[in-house]
C-alpha cells in the first residue's frame, strides 16, 4: 500500500505551492443495535473501526501534515488519534466537521427507517432534495467548504487532515465539484476511514482525489448514520 503522492512544496515560478485538505471520514462504529446515531453520545470505534484508523494514519504517514482537526463526536476523536500521533499533533476540533442533523437519530435503521411504519413522521420524507428530514445539504456544504478554505489558508503548501462523516464529506465533494447537491445515499463514494483530498494552487482548486487505504468499506455493519 502507498500514501499519497507528496509533491515538491514549490511549483513553478511564480506560482502558488499545492495545498491539500484530506478530508477523512471516520471508521467504523461500535453500533450493535444498528440505530442511527448522528450526533447521539457515546459512539465510539469498533475494534476494526480502531484498526481502519491506524491503516489511513499509515497512509497519510508519510505527508507533510501540519495539522490534524477533527468533529467533536467521539468516532471521529478516535479515528483522528492514531493520524495526530504519527505526525506528533494535538488533535484539534472544529465544531463545523460535525455530522449533520437528523430527524430519525437514535431510531432503529433496517432496509429503511423503522419509523415508516408510523404515518405521522412521512412528512419528514417529503423532500428529498432538502431534505426534509435533517440539515439542508446546502447548510452542510457552507460549514464543510468554510472549514476547508479557512484551514487551506492557515496551512499553505502543506497537508491539512479533516476528520469528519459521511455525509458532511461527501456533500462537501459534490459541492467542490459542482454538481448537484441531492443524490442516492446508496451511490456515496465514502468508504469507512477513506481519504477525500482537495487539492489547491492558492485558493484555486486544482483537483480532488479519493482514496480507500482499507479498500471498499462504504456497507459494513456499524455504518449506519455515520
Amino acid at each position: 500500500m502507498t500514501g499519497p503522492t507528496q509533491e515538491p512544496v514549490d511549483g513553478e515560478p511564480g506560482q502558488h505551492p499545492l495545498t491539500r485538505v484530506h478530508l477523512v471520514r471516520h471508521g467504523e462504529v461500535f453500533n450493535p443495535e444498528k440505530v442511527l446515531y448522528g450526533r447521539l453520545p457515546g459512539f465510539g470505534l469498533s475494534e476494526t473501526g480502531h484498526r481502519q484508523a491506524k491503516v489511513t494514519a499509515e497512509f497519510l504517514a508519510g505527508l507533510d501534515i501540519a495539522a490534524v482537526v477533527a468533529s467533536p463526536l467521539d468516532r471521529a476523536q478516535q479515528t483522528a488519534t492514531p493520524i495526530a500521533a504519527a505526525h506528533g499533533l494535538p488533535i484539534e476540533v472544529d465544531p463545523r466537521l460535525i455530522e449533520s442533523r437528523n430527524a430519525f437519530e437514535g431510531k432503529p435503521f433496517e432496509a429503511g427507517p423503522a419509523v415508516l411504519r408510523y404515518p405521522h413522521l412521512w412528512r419528514l420524507l417529503a423532500n428529498p432534495f432538502r431534505p426534509s428530514w435533517g440539515e439542508p445539504y446546502t447548510e452542510i456544504a457552507e460549514r464543510m467548504l468554510a472549514a476547508v478554505a479557512e484551514w487551506r489558508d492557515v496551512h499553505p503548501g502543506r497537508h491539512v487532515v479533516l476528520v469528519s462523516h459521511q455525509l458532511p464529506v461527501w456533500t462537501a465533494r459534490r459541492a467542490l465539484e459542482g454538481v448537484h447537491l441531492w443524490h442516492r445515499p446508496d451511490r456515496r463514494q465514502c468508504g469507512l476511514a477513506s481519504v477525500t483530498t482537495a487539492v489547491y494552487r492558492g485558493r484555486e482548486l486544482v483537483g480532488v482525489e479519493y482514496a480507500e487505504p482499507n479498500g471498499p468499506t462504504a456497507n459494513l455493519p456499524g455504518s449506519v448514520g455515520a
